[in-house]
């Protein structure tokens, strides 16, 4: 993440790299086409990364305010109950990575943003880029995407206001079908459950809090 990293600089400004780790503890890099070699030939597994799908609010480091996705960003899965990059060896403050590491790693500089923020937006790689030619897994990605874009997601939350009975019923089932499909394609698709969050994005018991609805479970229903 960019954001903020001023604040790791002391009275004397640097110039060079102090291996102090806050650029690792604070996310994982997103990855572009560049990097796609480091997925396809298995130097970092999908196991480790997740997707922010299309349309999903993120935070823009460099705009520093949240905004819907203009595409797929894949990131690094951060470590169980941190930010810290799944690949950051807190013990040696390294990373586990460094000659094989994505290019935004390679390009951030904390005293001179001015690279990363060139490189950021640019040339994200997607999801289609690295399994459009799986037969099979493809087609489930795009159906998955079809049901629970954030596009409908988005205009169902605008008209909660005014017909909210319909809204909310229309997000419940919504998310009903990425709770379902989710189990269902680790059950019986055969596809390990790390796998998830990688090939159709985070679930969205999780991201529907960023529209601001919550949502919870019961004897395997959606509640509002």
């Amino acid at each position: 993440m960019i954001e903020n990293l001023s604040n790791i600089t002391s009275a004397t400004p640097i110039s060079e790299c102090i291996r102090c780790g806050t650029c690792c503890k604070k996310g994982g890099p997103s990855f572009h086409i560049e990097d796609k070699y480091l997925i396809e030939k298995g130097i970092i597994l999908s196991k480790y990364l997740y997707t922010i799908r299309k349309g999903e609010p993120a935070y823009d480091n460099v705009k520093e305010h949240i905004l819907p996705a203009a595409t797929d960003i894949i990131k690094i899965k951060g470590q169980k109950g941190s930010w810290a990059c799944i690949f950051f060896d807190k013990k040696n403050n390294n990373c586990r990575i460094y000659k094989k590491r994505p290019i935004e790693c390679k390009v951030l500089k904390c005293w001179d943003t001015r690279e990363i923020e060139k490189l950021y937006s640019k040339n994200r790689l997607t999801r289609k880029d690295l399994l459009s030619k799986v037969n099979g897994l493809w087609d489930l990605i795009e159906d998955h995407h079809s049901h629970c874009s954030y596009e409908k997601i988005k205009r169902l939350v605008e008209i909660i206001n005014k017909d909210k009975k319909n809204a909310l019923e229309g997000l419940k089932d919504i998310i009903w079908y990425d709770t379902r499909f989710r189990l269902l394609i680790t059950e019986k698709g055969k596809i390990e459950p790390e796998m998830v969050d990688f090939l159709f994005g985070r679930p969205l018991t999780e991201t529907t809090k960023m529209f601001g609805f919550k949502v919870k479970q019961e004897n395997g229903r959606i509640m509002e």
